[in-house]
């Protein structure tokens, strides 16, 4: 048997979602997580029958949060929520994306702060073991108010609505469990909130860029020293001694990597007597331009690991408390940023393997 993933919403790794989404490992509700998710899910049924009112449970949304909502339409109020947001466009995401979002989105729900039930979460978990991968719009994301729009439309295939890839096949969501003999999954209070308040589309995708980025950088290692040996140029640059002078660890590895790719060359033994004094710029460079990226991703790795297992909803459920919060973890500012750090640093290493190849 293919081993599991068992997720708890405190400790799902970057390498794991990899592991996932590409590889499609198994992944499993731990029972720790289900039996946090049972407690907070009970709390917020005793509120749903209170009269005093608790945003997200027993009220409206946006400007009619101070609206009370009849426990007979509790339930209808978050299927409706789900259909409202729902409103995507543009192509849709990509297999790998879907899949990084589904668990992403599995794991949050997992730290039992949200109050969804378990089956909420094992229901995400079938998709992904079955191969089950919503179609959800690239656009339509708001950022401020995390991905309610994508996350919307992975909702609607739970519950049968939608649309839904299985098999290499494009169908209903409804199709899509049938064929899976799964029943479409009833919102109870405060699961529609729950599956769409989060940060988890532009995580998967940034994830996602993240794990190409660092093949990237590597690859950028290699072609700088395949230029720097063609060049007949020298290591000098990349001496470690000139690396721990300015600290940075993506200099220091990056100029690893040159030295242990050129060790032994041929061609570099052919012009150890040669009179040149210094390499170009563009060469000689490598270590603190390749160095600069890798320190960026270094920053993202960090930020989405953070994220990857933090509680994004809202409002949120503390069961020891006895309480239900609301605040604003579902901003996507954080995550934001860090993608704009990785587009720059990723633009500034293309320009200066542009530079090295014009010297050719």
């Amino acid at each position: 048997m293919p081993r599991s993933i068992w997720i708890t919403g405190d400790d799902l790794t970057i390498e794991q979602v990899a592991d996932v989404v590409f590889n499609y490992t198994p992944v499993k509700l731990h029972p720790s997580a289900r039996t946090r998710m049972k407690q907070a899910q009970a709390l917020v049924e005793r509120m749903a029958r209170e009269e005093r009112a608790v945003y997200g449970i027993n009220t409206g949304f946006g400007k009619l949060s101070d609206a009370r909502i009849d426990r007979q339409q509790i339930e209808e109020l978050q299927l409706n929520l789900v259909r409202s947001h729902a409103s995507g466009v543009g192509a849709p995401l990509t297999e790998a994306e879907v899949r990084g979002m589904m668990l992403c989105r599995a794991n949050v729900l997992a730290k039992g702060y949200s109050g969804a039930r378990p089956s909420i979460v094992t229901r995400l978990l079938e998709f992904l073991n079955r191969k089950i991968h919503p179609i959800i719009p690239s656009q339509g994301s708001v950022g401020a108010s995390g991905d309610l729009a994508p996350l919307a439309h992975l909702a609607l295939a739970l519950i049968g609505e939608g649309e839904a890839y299985f098999n290499q096949a494009r169908m209903t969501g409804e199709s899509a469990l049938r064929k899976n003999r799964l029943k479409p999954l009833q919102l109870g209070p405060k699961e529609g909130i729950s599956l769409l308040n989060g940060t988890q589309g532009m995580l998967s995708l940034g994830t996602l860029a993240l794990l190409s980025a660092e093949t990237l950088v590597d690859t950028a290692d290699v072609a700088a020293s395949l230029s720097l040996d063609a060049l007949k140029g020298t290591p000098t640059a990349f001496d470690d001694r000139i690396q721990q002078l300015r600290s940075f660890p993506g200099q220091a590895r990056s100029a690893a990597n040159v030295r242990r790719l050129i060790a032994g060359s041929q061609i570099r033994l052919s012009h150890l007597d040669c009179s040149k004094v210094q390499d170009a710029y563009s060469l000689r460079c490598v270590p603190q331009v390749h160095g600069a990226v890798r320190d960026t991703l270094a920053f993202a790795r960090k930020t989405f690991e953070i994220e990857l297992n933090a509680a994004t909803d809202n409002p949120l459920v503390f069961v020891k408390d006895e309480e239900v919060l609301s605040g604003g973890n579902f901003h996507g500012q954080p995550l934001a940023l860090v993608l704009d750090f990785m587009a720059i640093a990723l633009t500034e290493r293309l320009t200066l393997n542009t530079e090295t190849y014009r010297r050719f």
